[in-house]
């Protein structure tokens, strides 16, 4: 095993493919900037220029791309509220109003920082947990993955800021508008309103920058003045360095809460960050600070989606079941090249797989060095005029949101949820629990009925679901009587 790592490393740190990691690097960077490109994306336009490719160089650019997008798309959810891609979402949160503090630099600092240790994280668990793990991939079942959605559902008690009803009513509704379109099992069409884009249901991408972009573009352009209200970049990113290592706790809980979940296929980015924001809420001690510029809102996704990825690549090389839409692209990497998952590439071809775990440690590092330092020189971007930055933030957010499906529904869509999104702002209904509901609904939906059909309803006696069902309870119960504490609080100060 260390002969496949040092071949491995040998082979990522020789000519071309050091070379072609540093591309894919680049090319990461530039897709997280720009709202609505993603790792996805890249990997699928990335992949057909693999072919003539040895594996070391087809691995080193596929990963290159694929590492870095959690850590750069922090730019535009920091510096404009715009989640860069879905695994910047709740860093929106607590990163954006950091920004408005005039605490950008700081808030880069602590979040490439924990990225890289993310990161670094997910590889080691990628080395040491297979043989460990894969009995825990394999007894996950339909249930098992249908409680795991509903676990994921009661965490919005946890995003619903003071008022546990309104957050529960929000993901409801957006259950409701997950349900449109195709049926997961019997392919009827629903909700569709005779208009053919539905069928397919609503894509992620436009309501997200709906729900998230349009009421900051909105509100910035209200304000009339610059992106940060009181620009302070100094060396602000030191200090941010220092608040990683000060919540040194929170990052490696999140980055373990990222491994586990990206080791669950079809989970992956677009939730992590939801998990892990909604573990530090519940877990902290002095929450009234999350939502106004708390780092540890920061640190816990940043460290959870850099980490996934490590997690995401356990069952893509062991079991041949992606752990995600990217890790499907790098199967197909492997494919193309000859390397077949499960025992040829953890025996005969390990040295290949190695050179995957260290291109993607040295991707999140490389990455991470890189963008801290130029983070003085972007961070300037917070001292323009919105008027200067409004139209280019248009033009980005309509371009992703067109990336979606390239039909003129991915607009409306857009449109549509910019407009729910700036009124659930402006009269204090949290927008989370939207995002939320609308990755989980079907696949809440889809799991239901496979449990039903298969087991009746005796599969919720089956011993995991009974843990997560008591981990749903607990949820409840601890989002209730915080609410109830912040009410007496209230009452005492009145």
């Amino acid at each position: 095993m260390l002969e496949a790592a040092q071949l491995g490393l040998l082979g990522i740190l020789a000519w071309p493919a050091i070379g072609y990691l540093f591309l894919g690097i680049f090319l990461g960077i530039v897709f997280a900037i720009i709202p609505g490109l993603s790792g996805l994306t890249g990997m699928a336009i990335l992949l057909p220029f693999t072919f003539g490719l040895m594996p070391y160089e087809a691995m080193a650019l596929l990963m290159g791309m694929f590492a870095v997008t959690t850590t750069a798309d922090t730019i535009p959810a920091v510096l404009l509220g715009v989640p860069g891609t879905a695994g910047s979402q709740a860093t929106i949160m607590d990163g954006y109003p950091m920004a408005k503090k005039g605490e950008a630099a700081r808030a880069f600092g602590a979040a490439y920082t924990v990225s890289a240790f993310g990161g670094l994280v997910g590889a080691l668990c990628l080395v040491i947990s297979i043989p460990v793990l894969s009995p825990l991939v394999l007894a996950f079942g339909s249930p098992e993955f249908c409680m795991l959605g509903i676990l994921g559902l009661t965490m919005v008690a946890s995003l619903s800021g003071n008022s546990i009803l309104r957050g529960i009513l929000v993901a409801l509704l957006a259950m409701f508008f997950s349900m449109i379109g195709y049926a997961p099992q019997a392919g009827i069409p629903r909700f569709w309103l005779d208009w053919p884009y539905l069928l397919e249901g609503l894509h992620l991408v436009p309501a997200v920058l709906g729900l998230f972009a349009i009421p900051e573009l909105v509100e910035l352009a209200v304000r009339k003045g610059s992106l940060s209200e009181v620009p302070n970049m100094g060396k602000g990113i030191l200090d941010g360095v220092r608040d990683a290592l000060r919540h040194w706790w929170v990052a490696l809980r999140c980055s373990l809460m990222g491994v586990y979940i990206g080791l669950i296929p079809g989970l992956g980015a677009s939730i992590v960050d939801w998990f892990a924001y909604a573990h530090v809420v519940q877990s902290s001690k002095n929450k009234e600070k999350f939502g106004k510029g708390d780092v540890r809102g920061l640190i816990a996704p940043e460290s959870a989606n850099n980490a996934m990825k490590g997690g995401a690549l356990i069952p893509t090389v062991a079991f041949g079941i992606p752990g995600s839409a990217s890790m499907a692209i790098l199967l197909g990497g492997l494919l193309i090249h000859g390397v077949y998952p499960g025992p040829d590439i953890l025996e005969s071809r390990l040295d290949v797989l190695f050179s995957i775990i260290w291109a993607l440690s040295l991707s999140n590092v490389i990455a991470s060095i890189l963008l801290m330092a130029l983070t003085s020189q972007i961070a300037k971007v917070t001292t323009l005029r919105g008027s200067i930055l409004i139209p280019i933030i248009v033009v980005m957010i309509f371009m992703g949101a067109w990336m979606a499906t390239q039909d003129i529904g991915d607009l409306i869509v857009l449109v549509f949820f910019g407009v729910l999104g700036y009124l659930m702002k402006r009269w204090g209904w949290p927008r989370p629990p939207v995002a939320l509901g609308l990755i989980l609904g079907p696949f809440v939906e889809r799991y239901l009925d496979l449990s039903v059909s298969v087991f009746g309803w005796s599969w919720l006696g089956r011993p995991i679901v009974v843990g997560l069902l008591i981990a749903v309870v607990a949820t409840i119960v601890v989002a209730v009587r915080r609410q109830q504490s912040f009410d007496r609080s209230s009452i005492v100060e009145e």
